[in-house]
Parts: structure tokens; C-alpha cells; sequence
């Protein structure tokens, strides 16, 4: 059972404005995709036409800040340059769940896909994780994301199977390949794999994710106070954003529920010292982390 704390969330949602956080603060393409799901998540819930109204002026606002010929920048700030492929996948999530409400929507979604994936995949190889910001070659320093192929899978197959059949096809190649082998050592990475199988979880590729990934889960988890670390090792690392990214996988498996409002808790009132206190993707994945609304398969609207 997913949460459904709207008080809380539009409670944030306006903090976050009036302190110039997001959506009126600096572009962020993980936060904006996060962000746009959740305008249209509380559309949903509650038939208001201003979620509406901030999704598309949401949306006109990203592609006009990272917008580029091909593909979107990361971010706005001078070191967010580039493009992130699972970034882009999260986007074009978003833009999936906005398609199904206004139908334009899917058609941007499927042109981006066409856009940056003969770029960023090669066929039985792997996805490149981080290219040039004109999609001209990888970025320096940068080779293939371990997880990539599964988000481009399950993005794709939600959007449209008809029409990125192809495209479809190789990213199943790239994950039948791995899925086996590929280990996660890392919190966010392994409640995003939760999150990504439980859209198709009796593929054989999700099934034996899903196991594995709540496995590495329970040995991250610290107690006391209540919170999920960075890594095997690293105890005392912790980092709110990326547990309420574990909190969206962990809702969408329907797991460890207990554990999911412990460091809603934990981290409702934590504070790092740092630019997270403040930066968009902590507050934004803390609305997600309290009402992940569409980010949860079949999620639907309340009679």
C-alpha cells in the first residue's frame, strides 16, 4: 500500500516555492522529471485543473532552459552539463504518465526516445551513461551504466511497444544478458531496480532483480535511528534524497512498510549541513517518498 500524505505534500510544495526551491529555482532534469510526475499525481487525486496548468508550464520551462537539438542538459548550473541517459529515461517516464492525460504528450515522448537512443546504445554492448551535451560521443571519464539498459526497457514498453518495437529489442538483449550477474551496491540503485520491476514482475529479469535487490536492501538498513546507507561498509553514510528514492522502490514492491515511514521519520527532521538542506531533489523526493501516486503501477484515481 502506497502512502498518500497530500497535506504533507502540498505543504512542501509551497515552502519549496516561496524559498525559490523548485519549480521556481534552478533546472534539474531528475528533480523536474520527479517534480512533473508528481503535479500530475495530484491532479489525479484531487480533479484540480492548477496541477494541470503547472505540469505544462513545467515541461515548457525544461526544454527551454535543457532543452537542446537533441536530448535535454542535466542541469542548469555550469557542472551539470552533458546528458545523463537515466536521467532522460526518467523524463520521458514523466512525460509517458502526462501522455496519458493529454494525448501530445506521448508523441513528445516517443521523439526523444528516437532522438538520443541511436546515440547513447549499442546493440549487444551495453548504454553509454553520461554523453557530450550534443550527443557527439561519451562524455570523458565515463563508460557504460550497469542499470541503463533497464530503464530505457521499461520506459520504452510503457510508452509504446508498437512503435519502439526495435528499440525495445535491444534493450531486452541488454538486460537478458545481465540481469543475471548485474549486483547493485548502492541504496538508490537498488530501490530504482524495485521500482523498475514492478511494472513487469513476472519476467524473469524482474523476479530475479526484485529478490536480490530487497536482499541487498535489508543488510544496508541501519537501526537505530531508522535510515538506509549509502553502501555495504558505509554505515554512518546517509543521504536523504536517495532514501526516498529506496521509499518509492520499496512502496511499489509493497515491502517493508514499516521501514518506509521510519525514515520518512528519520529524515523529516534530519538535517545534513550541507547544500542538500536545501537543494530541489531532497524536497521534491520527499514529496515522492510521501505520495508516489503515479509512479506506482495501475495507480488510480479515488471514487
Amino acid at each position: 500500500m502506497s502512502l498518500m500524505d497530500i497535506d504533507y505534500v502540498q505543504t512542501k510544495l509551497q515552502w519549496m516555492e516561496d524559498n525559490e526551491i523548485w519549480p521556481n529555482g534552478l533546472r534539474y532534469l531528475w528533480t523536474d522529471a520527479f517534480g512533473l510526475v508528481l503535479y500530475l499525481s495530484l491532479y489525479q487525486h484531487t480533479g484540480d485543473d492548477s496541477y494541470l496548468s503547472k505540469s505544462k508550464t513545467l515541461v515548457k520551462e525544461v526544454y527551454r532552459v535543457l532543452g537542446r537539438h537533441k536530448g535535454l542538459r542535466i542541469g542548469e548550473e555550469e557542472d551539470r552539463d552533458g546528458q545523463y541517459y537515466h536521467y532522460l529515461a526518467m523524463w520521458i517516464y514523466a512525460l509517458t504518465k502526462y501522455g496519458q492525460i493529454e494525448a501530445e504528450y506521448t508523441d513528445v515522448a516517443i521523439t526523444l526516445v528516437k532522438q538520443i537512443h541511436p546515440h547513447f546504445v549499442r546493440p549487444d554492448y551495453g548504454v553509454i551513461w553520461k554523453m557530450e551535451e550534443d550527443l557527439s560521443g561519451s562524455y570523458p571519464g565515463y563508460g557504460l551504466g550497469s542499470m541503463d539498459a533497464f530503464d530505457g526497457y521499461v520506459v520504452y514498453k510503457l510508452l509504446g511497444q508498437d512503435a519502439l518495437a526495435e528499440e525495445i529489442g535491444e534493450m531486452r538483449q541488454l538486460i537478458n544478458r545481465d540481469y543475471k550477474t548485474l549486483f547493485i551496491d548502492q541504496e538508490l540503485g537498488l530501490g530504482m531496480m524495485l521500482w523498475l520491476c514492478h511494472f513487469f514482475p513476472d519476467e524473469p529479469w524482474a523476479e530475479h532483480q526484485r529478490k536480490s535487490s530487497l536482499a541487498h536492501l535489508d543488510s544496508l538498513w541501519v537501526d537505530p535511528p531508522g535510515y538506509f546507507c549509502r553502501q555495504s561498509g558505509q554505515e554512518a553514510m546517509k543521504f536523504a534524497f536517495t532514501n526516498y528514492g529506496v521509499s518509492l522502490g520499496l512502496q511499489a514492491s509493497d515491502q517493508f512498510s514499516e521501514r518506509v515511514g521510519r525514515l520518512n521519520s528519520f529524515f523529516d527532521k534530519y538535517r545534513s549541513g550541507d547544500e542538500y538542506d536545501s537543494n530541489s531533489i531532497t524536497h521534491v523526493m520527499a514529496c515522492t517518498s510521501h505520495f508516489p501516486g503515479l509512479f506506482i503501477r495501475d495507480s488510480e484515481r479515488p471514487d
